[in-house]
């Protein structure tokens, strides 16, 4: 008998499993989950265009491998976890000619090992329970305005992605001009409004109200809930690929069918010392705090059902890294922003990323790199929009501060990664603000019970 139930064990742990990825990439809401994936196209496009454009990115393989890190996480996490570039190293890539693809993977493969170093050891794990969650609502709220006011820049002016500049401002009409982007702002406002979960308890009370009158505003109620179920960002999507399109008509026949040929980069001494100093050292603050920590403080607070520890993360992102680097796809890691502009389209799931990914690996292995035509002649503008909603929903995670000290914290800890361009700096600063006002309050009416009440509860 016992052997019997040994042999029994395997299959219920398989079938366990089986239910567990099936609930993780099952959709919610099919076009809420299509809308979704569209959440986080505009950081990924612009970056990936301009690292093409300026630095010869192998864009096939990058979308290959991105699709499987896509398809991957959505699977384990069952959230619209992002894969988004690695930013710090991305801009030191496009402004600097000293620092090719060589330098750039050397700095994904550097920060891939400590972060998965930080990950196994459980170091992770004690930062993300030692800072205070004032600091990351600092680090969101900085990275979401960050975020909103590139995409007032791509809106507002003409971009040159290759250079990494702005040629002026953008005209008003046209198939890439003012005009354009604000009917999409407007559109996506209509439908979507400002995302929040109380829209739907208004809507009921006002069903309820209705209830006494005998069909008076059903026709209205109907019209509202068709609005409300249009794919939004889908559609402004489509209709940026169409432009593109009409604009470049050529692209089409420029296609060229077949992946890319995948190789080994070779990377030399002086490549990786490069990459070390000018990429992973500035890149290195930005995963922990955005990449990781927030990534995980915003699952939790979106999905509390859902299980990501900041460890698992922190792996799967060394993972990536050491993976993909190897043969010159872009580094990788998971974002806060991506994952609130999913979230604020629809995205419910592990099926919104694992849809996207499903799609970036077949362009990348059926049209390979001659995909960045297209891209190249994407009306920037729309990209702008996508990535100012996707902006706006990452700061609004600063919202349930709700005593002066928190505020106070958070807003330092912006200003200052606002201002210095340094996540790290706010981090320190906020950190430093924190201890502060902690120790302002020692020697009060209140009694510090342990040095844990001392820093993590609010005075």
């Amino acid at each position: 008998m016992e052997s019997n139930n040994n042999h029994q064990s395997p299959p219920q742990t398989t079938t366990t499993a089986a239910k567990k990825l099936k609930n993780n990439l099952v959709f919610r809401s099919k076009w809420g989950e299509v809308n979704g994936a569209m959440g986080d196209l505009g950081t990924y496009i612009p970056i990936v265009l301009a690292l093409t454009l300026a630095s010869d990115l192998d864009l096939g393989t990058t979308l290959i491998f991105t699709g499987v890190y896509n398809f991957l996480t959505g699977a384990i996490y069952g959230v619209p976890m992002p894969v988004q570039p690695m930013k710090s190293i991305a801009a030191v890539a496009i402004s600097d000619p000293d620092f090719g693809i060589p330098e750039a993977m050397a700095a994904g493969i550097c920060t891939g090992v400590i972060l998965f170093v930080l990950g196994v050891t459980g170091l992770m794990r004690l930062a993300y329970r030692l800072i205070p969650l004032p600091v990351v609502r600092g680090i969101q709220l900085a990275q979401g305005l960050s975020f909103a006011m590139t995409a007032v820049k791509y809106i507002r002016k003409v971009q040159d992605f290759s250079k990494s500049k702005a040629k002026g401002n953008r005209d008003w009409l046209g198939l890439d001009g003012l005009v354009l982007a604000i009917v999409c702002v407007c559109f996506i406002v209509i439908v979507n409004g400002a995302g929040d979960e109380d829209e739907n308890e208004n809507e009921n009370e006002d069903d309820q109200n209705d209830n006494c009158v005998v069909n008076g505003d059903d026709q209205e109620r109907k019209w509202r809930k068709i609005i409300a179920s249009l794919p939004s960002a889908f559609m402004v999507f489509l209709l940026g690929v169409i432009l593109a399109i009409i604009r470049e008509p050529k692209v089409i026949k420029g296609f060229k069918f077949g992946a890319s040929s995948m190789q080994v980069v070779k990377i030399s001494k002086s490549a990786w010392k490069r990459g070390f100093v000018k990429g992973t050292i500035p890149q290195l603050p930005l995963s922990i705090l955005n990449s990781v920590i927030a990534v995980c403080k915003l699952s939790t607070d979106l999905f509390p059902e859902k299980s990501v520890t900041v460890t698992s993360v922190s792996v799967t992102v060394g993972l990536m890294n050491l993976t993909g680097c190897w043969f010159g796809a872009m580094p990788c890691c998971h974002g806060a922003g991506g994952l609130a502009g999913q979230y604020k389209f629809g995205g419910r799931s592990g099926g919104c990323v694992a849809l996207l990914g499903a799609t970036k690996l077949v362009l990348g292995l059926v049209l390979g790199g001659s995909i960045v035509k297209i891209l190249s002649a994407f009306p920037v503008g729309v990209l702008g929009v996508l990535l100012l909603f996707a902006g706006i929903e990452l700061a609004m995670c600063a919202r349930d501060m709700k005593s002066k000290h928190e505020s106070f914290v958070v807003l330092v800890c912006t200003a200052v990664s606002l201002v210095g361009s340094s996540a790290a700096l706010g981090f320190v600063t906020g950190m430093v603000a924190h201890l502060l006002l902690r120790l302002r309050k020692l020697g009060g009416p209140k009694r510090v019970g342990s040095i844990s009440s001392f820093w993590m509860n609010n005075p």
